[in-house]
């Protein structure tokens, strides 16, 4: 496979952030466009925005039934062979794990985790008989570092990360590609839909005060996350960090595998005083 442009592209977690700007961008690459959300809305929006062949279900990544009955209705309508199975639905909550809800903790590793697992299970024997194809799946910058209060997150991320890293290698010689993508501080509604407990430094008393602050320190727009993705799938990289702190933490963490955090914890409260 030399380009996924004019191939069909299988996205969840299309109905906002980077989904929806990866959706849009494959779609304006001549992708047809099979796209999956929890939230019907969000969808129904992407799919209006777009021009070209597109197919929308409403789908819970956790169940793998439905998963499974998608990827059968994505290849029987699939106008040209799937290019790209896009697994980046995801979730948080903000607690501490002294204290913290293990249904929280569940649901967040049931969608982080597990929906991935079910979207490769699902799609990657359409993608071994083609012979060709990628699979790309959502990790984060928090799958590179551990961070205080998103404990579930991060095992999740670093799940996915050492996932996809595995089936790369499986998947030698088959003609089909698997890469991992670390997004940083993206512009997206995660941490508005999060659950939220309490955050490290107490500053916050409700998900909607966290949310604010994250929506100021994110950098990155989701379509220049889609950007950087789409290149990424391109060239066919291995792992696609997107945004500078992806890349900074990054490097950090291999300078200082132990010690990355203290970097972190300083510049943290550089950037605070400096509000």
């Amino acid at each position: 496979m030399s380009s996924i442009n004019g191939r069909t592209a299988v996205i969840t977690g299309a109905g906002s952030g980077i989904g929806q700007a990866t959706a849009r961008r494959l779609a304006a690459h001549g992708c047809p466009v099979a796209l999956a959300d929890w939230n019907e809305e969000g969808l129904e929006e992407t799919a209006a925005s777009i021009s070209g062949p597109v197919l929308t279900r409403k789908l819970d990544v956790r169940d793998r039934q439905g998963q499974m009955a998608f990827a059968a209705d994505v290849k029987t309508w699939a106008p040209a062979p799937i290019g790209l199975v896009f697994n980046n639905a995801g979730v948080t909550v903000l607690q501490g794990v002294a204290d913290a809800s293990p249904e929280d903790d569940q649901w967040v590793f049931d969608v982080n985790f597990h929906g991935v697992v079910h979207g490769v299970t699902s799609f990657l024997p359409i993608l071994l008989e083609q012979r060709s194809g990628a699979i790309v799946n959502t990790s984060s910058v928090f799958g590179l570092v551990g961070f205080p209060h998103q404990s579930a997150y991060c095992a999740s991320k670093f799940a996915v990360r050492g996932y996809t890293e595995a089936l790369r290698q499986e998947l030698r010689g088959t003609g089909v590609h698997a890469a991992v993508v670390h997004p940083g501080g993206v512009k997206t509604n995660i941490v508005a839909n999060a659950r939220f407990r309490a955050d490290y430094h107490g500053d916050h008393a409700d998900v909607t005060s966290a949310a604010r602050e994250f929506a100021t320190l994110a950098r990155t727009t989701p379509e220049r996350a889609a950007e950087i993705i789409h290149e990424g799938i391109e060239k066919q990289k291995a792992r696609i960090r997107v945004g500078p702190d992806a890349v900074f933490l990054d490097l950090l963490v291999r300078l200082a595998p132990t010690r990355y955090y203290d970097v972190i914890d300083r510049l943290e409260g550089l950037v605070r005083r400096g509000r």
